[in-house]
């Protein structure tokens, strides 16, 4: 799951299809390099951030880059309404 504009956006896939596997780690490669940082979780109270694919984790959560910086994905903001 990761957090954009519309609110979240998941990804679900079958860790025993070698193909889908690929893709949801090709997946999580693309949304780190864009500057997205990993969280897997495995209970509601139980999260730890990553910088690894786990296909075995519960649910890996991406959030946005919150502060400075930018990339072509995530443009850093210019202008606040001054």
């Amino acid at each position: 799951m990761f957090m954009n504009m519309n609110g979240d956006t998941r990804l679900e896939f079958n860790g025993a299809d070698a193909r889908q596997l690929l893709e949801a780690e090709a997946r999580f490669k693309e949304l780190i390099d864009a500057g997205f940082t990993a969280a897997a979780r495995e209970s509601v109270r139980e999260t730890e951030l990553t910088r690894m694919f786990d296909p075995t984790a519960d649910q890996i959560l991406f959030f946005p880059r919150l502060v400075g910086g930018g990339s072509e994905r995530c443009p850093a903001p210019t202008d606040f309404g001054n």
